[in-house]
Formats: C-alpha cells, structure tokens, sequence
C-alpha cells in the first residue's frame, strides 16, 4: 500500500477532520476519523517524533491498562501497536481481584513510534503534513481551519487539538530555561496565542521527566531483577502478537545520602526557587518532592527499566527531576548500582498552557466553538493512555460532526474512557489528571477483562472495528450465557467421590446438597476445579468452551452479588442521566436555587442532571429543585400542546 505523505507542494488544502499534532491522542484522532471515511489530515511538527515517548517508555499500568483495553474493544490502535513493541510485560495487582488489576508493558520506544508511523502512513483518506500550526482561521463561531508556520492555509469542518505540553513550552532545569515543548523541539507560542484569542480560558501546568543513563555505566549485579509475566499476557483482545524478545528491569533505592544530596540543593530545583509557576503531577511527583514532603520516608524505589532494545539508554523510574545536570549525577551517583553511572540525557521540568476543561462538551467540543475538539494534555491530563482514550473520542465525535450523525459519549458505568472524560469536564482540573481504579465507581462493572463485551460493538457500528471482530464477541456473549445457564442447572450432593475430587483441589468437603455455582464463590475456587467434579463433568463441558469464556463466567459468579448491587446504584444513576437540561436553561430564574448554585450551574453549563449532581458544591436539594422544574417545564409544554 503507497504511503501518503503529502509533499509539500500538494495543492489539497481541504479536509473533514484535521488534527494538530501527532502524539499519542493526535495517533488516535486521525486513525478513527479516517477509519470512519473522513479525509483527515495530521499536522505535525515532526514526522520523526510521531509517538514519541518523552517519560516513561510503557503502556498500561493501573486504571490506564483499562483504557487501553477499552481503546482496543473501540477500533483504536495502542494496545496493538504495545503488543508489537513491548518487551516486558506483566499485570500489576495479579494478586487481587479482576476489578483492580491493571495490564503494563515496557515498550521499545523506537519501535513504538516507527510501528504507529506505519499505522497512521498506511491508513486510508489520512494525510500526513510536517508543519507547525501558528493560527486557527474563523468563520463567526466557528473554526474553518489552520494557518501554518511557513504561511499554508488548510480549511477543515472540524479541528481537533493535540498539542501535549507544547503551547507555550518552557523547560526548566536548575536555573536554566529554555522555550521548548519536548528537549531540542521547539515551543508552540503562536497557536497558545491564537487560541487565547478566542476567549478560551488556559492554565499553566507542569510535568517533568527523570535522566536518561548509560546502560554500560550501570552495575547491575546485586541489584534485584523484575521479569515480567511468563506467558505474558498481551493487551488487544484482536489479532496481535507478541513479537519481540523479553527483557528484566531492575530496581534500586535511594538513600539517606541521596537525600543529602537532594536538600543541600533545594534552591538550585526550579520547583523549589520559584521559577515554576504551573502545577505539577500530585501522583508522580518530583525526587525533590519526594524528599521534601516524605521526610521521614529512608528511601525511594527505583525501578531501572530499559528505554529500547537497541539502546543504551536506561529509564530510572522514580527520578523525575528538574534539579541542575551536575546535581542530578551527584544524587544518582548516592544510589547502589549507580556509584559510576554516566547521564545520557539530564532531566527536567516543562511548563505549558491548557484548556480548562470545564469549556468542553462530553464529545470533546469547545461549547462555545462547536466544530474545534480538544484531546490529550492540552485537556490538563497526564499520561499516554489518558491521551490516546481522548484522542480517539475526539476523532470518532469530529467524524460524527462531519457525517451529520448523533455524537458518541460514553457513560461512568460504560468505561473509564466515560470516567474520565466526565471528571474533566463535570469537575475540571487545576493539576495534570490521573486516572485510577478509585475514580471509577462502577469500577466491578468496567475491567479489562471484559471491555470487548462493553465497547466493541459501538466500534463495529462506527466502522473502527471489522464485522468478523464483532462477530467474534458476540458468539462470546453466547457462550459465557450458555455456560453460565449449564452451570446453574448443576447441583452437587455430598458423595465420597465429590468430596474427594474437593480435598485433591485443597477444598473443604461438601456437608449438604449445594448449586454448583455456590462451590465457585469460595475462595480460591477455580471453574477448572468445578469442571472436574463428576456430577459437573457429566453434565456440562466446561473445558471445551475457551478459557475467555470461563474467565467471564467464573468473574460473574465471584461477583454476582457486588454486580447486582451496583445495578441497583445504575438505576437511579440512570433516571438523572435522562434528564436532560438545555444548554441556555436560565438558573437565575429557577426559584429555590442559591447564588452560588446558580453561579456554578451556569458556570459548567451540564448536559444532565446526573453530571450537575457531580459538580461539587450542588447539593441533593438543587439537584431536587431541578428535577422538579424540569418536570414543571414538560407539563406545561404538554399543556400548550
């Protein structure tokens, strides 16, 4: 298949979809808005850095292994491209329940990047441009397209931004500062201008990332060694591989003279002189941080992880910094493994602009500009995975604007990818967002597990995913039915055979008749082991359905009860979500509302009740006055009528 690379003297300047940037939410805008039949162009400072990693070169982890998996059941590509080009994987919180864990890979960056340049070069109507984008050309309220930095015009019906930490970039360290979004790559000043002038309102955060040392440096016997999972298990639920040889990280500690270190230079961190001004990440903070707020913590682990299989570069996990490069080699030279290590690449700090996130719809449109979408860090989150679920949200809502069809927002109790966007946008944020498990209340309902129960079928329906995956699925759903119904029709009576099959399996004997499904919810109870009991083996076949199928069946056993409590909570999470409020609806003339009611509600402007009940400061009582005028506003409509 040709690449499409545009040349830089093509003559098409018109498209449906066009998206700033070619991060990992830029990946995902483009590949499903293209994927969705919309000519789609990708504007990019760099075709080299497409997907780039500048932190921590992984996919996955806890709560983001969730939006990786649920990216995947919609059509998106990261968790295949992580399968490709990882090179350890392993589940973290293997030994807790489903709901919790979390899958993560160690990428090979490089091949990371060069694998989704393959994705987006080779995608059909997806149009790559190396070019900066300084402005965003209007018509009214409404944005017609983009202006570039050599002078380009592109006129598009929508616009999705995805500019990571490059509006107004300025990276810190010590006490030097240097305008750029990512090292050696230069800021966006001009688009955080255009965009300013629209009225929009931007914030200032901050993230940082740790030094880069030279494997060869590194005394590596003596320190602990981490494999990863064997079989490893791989993220996308399609036809993906694991291709590329598996390797350890190892981990280390810092030290009461790392600590030292660290504070005798205190003022030398542009965290600690004052000279960032933007928030950084409460949940992956600085090693100034760290030593400053956790004074009585001795030591810090510190995970060493490969960047590449090519490379010589090592990740030290846990070291973000923005202290000067001759502090950083004296601390790192503290901590045992490193006592001769030699700095590839210094750490550092980058401040940048965002958008708040109270201006968006849950599409991901600026209220005010409906046809510009906004995804990735520019919406005041953190992490690849946040960005990518964004990203291909956008991409699908730009691509449903453009097609005159209804929007795709998916709910708390559908996703994390809900989750998420719905924190944003309900709550806003004035640091970069993580997301976690916590988040998720309806977290025993939205696992890894099972996202291809949850979302493939709206991917299928958007075009993102082939009928022959949706099919697949769907006979899935059947047999965990039949499964489950087979299992239900199972009762076991305390025979010597049965409670012989029970004490090989290390359970307790059966005392008096019981559902073969009771067995199951005892713990460490495994389907496997109920299969083998004679009453259940003569009557259904347990290990001829695939182990997919029994994991889904054994989970909604264990679960049962905690699921039907949940269903509960949905039903009235459900009456609040359909009742829609209008995005004009005047609060100041609501009787029994408050002023700071009022102020708010009209500061977030909800699309429902239920995302009002979410914004803090409303309380159940509005919330009680709203229903009600709402259903005072029906009557009187169906009166008129």
């Amino acid at each position: 298949m040709p690449l499409n690379t545009m040349t830089l003297n093509t003559t098409l300047t018109t498209f449906d979809v066009i998206v700033v940037g070619a991060g990992h939410a830029g990946c995902e805008a483009a590949l499903a808005a293209a994927r969705m039949g919309c000519e789609t162009l990708v504007l990019t400072m760099s075709l080299e850095t497409i997907a780039h990693m500048p932190c921590n070169p992984a996919i996955g982890g806890l709560a983001k292994g969730q939006l990786v998996k649920e990216i995947d059941a919609l059509g998106g590509a990261m968790g295949r491209v992580a399968d490709a080009t990882g090179i350890q994987f392993r589940v973290l919180n293997a030994s807790k329940g489903p709901a919790v864990q979390g899958s993560r890979c160690q990428s090979d960056m490089w091949q990371y990047r060069a694998r989704m340049r393959r994705e987006l070069e080779r995608q059909e109507r997806l149009t790559l441009v190396p070019a900066s984008v300084d402005e965003l050309l209007l018509e009214g309220r409404r944005v017609a397209g983009v202006r570039t930095g050599e002078g380009r015009t592109f006129l598009g019906r929508t616009v999705v931004i995805t500019t990571g930490t490059f509006l107004n970039g300025l990276i810190h360290m010590g006490e030097r500062r240097t305008e750029a979004g990512r090292m050696w790559e230069a800021p966006s000043r001009r688009l955080s201008a255009s965009l300013a002038g629209l009225d929009l309102k931007l914030g200032r955060l901050k993230t940082g990332t740790v030094p880069r040392l030279r494997r060869q440096s590194i005394a590596w016997e003596g320190l602990e060694e981490q494999r990863g999972d064997d079989p490893p298990r791989k993220f996308s639920f399609w036809e993906s591989r694991i291709e590329l040889p598996q390797v350890s990280c190892h981990i280390t500690y810092t030290n009461a003279g790392t600590h030292r270190v660290i504070q005798e230079n205190l003022s030398r961190s542009a965290m600690y002189s004052g000279a960032i001004k933007g928030v950084g990440p409460r949940y992956c903070p600085s090693i100034e941080d760290k030593v400053v707020k956790f004074p009585d913590k001795e030591r810090h682990q510190i995970f060493l992880e490969p960047t590449a299989l090519d490379s010589d570069e090592i990740y030290p996990n846990g070291l973000s910094t923005s202290m000067p490069p001759e502090v950083q080699l004296a601390f790192l030279r503290t901590i045992p493994g490193l006592e001769r290590v030699e700095i590839v690449k210094p750490g550092y700090a980058v401040e940048y602009d965002y958008v708040l996130p109270l201006q968006l719809h849950p599409t991901l449109a600026l209220k005010d500009l409906p046809n510009l979408f906004c995804a990735g860090q520019i919406n005041g989150t953190s992490g690849y995975e946040e960005a990518a679920a964004q990203g291909v949200m956008a991409g699908i809502n730009a691509a449903l604007q453009v097609q005159c069809a209804p929007p795709l927002v998916l709910r708390r109790d559908e996703a994390y990818i809900g989750v998420l966007i719905d924190d944003l946008i309900t709550k806003g944020t004035d640091e970069p967002y993580r997301m976690f498990t916590s988040r998720a209340e309806y977290r025993i309902l939205l696992r890894e597990d099972n996202a291809d129960l949850r979302l493939s079928e709206k991917g299928w329906r958007l075009g993102l995913l082939p009928e022959a995956c949706w099919r697949r699925v769907a006979e899935k759903a059947r047999r965990v039915l039949a499964l489950r119904a087979g299992l239900d029709a199972v009762r076991l009576t305390p025979t010597p055979a049965v409670n012989a099959a029970l004490a090989a399996a290390g359970q307790p004997a059966l005392k008096t008749g019981a559902a073969a499904t009771e067995l199951v919810r005892r713990p460490g109870m495994r389907l496997e082991t109920l299969a083998a009991l004679p009453p259940v083996r003569a009557q259904v076949d347990v290990l001829a359905h695939p182990a997919e199928v029994r994991e889904q069946v054994e989970i909604g056993i264990k679960y049962e009860g905690y699921i039907a409590r949940q269903a509960a909570q949905l039903a009235m999470f459900d009456r609040l979500e359909a009742m829609r409020l209008p995005d004009d609806l005047p609060y100041d003339e609501v009787a029994g509302l408050s002023r700071e009611v009022v102020q708010k509600l009209g500061r977030h402007r909800p699309a429902n009740l239920g995302q009002a009940a979410r914004i803090s400061g409303i309380t159940p009582a509005a919330i009680t006055v709203l229903a009600a005028w709402l259903k005072g506003q029906a009557a009187r409509r169906r009166q008129a009528s």
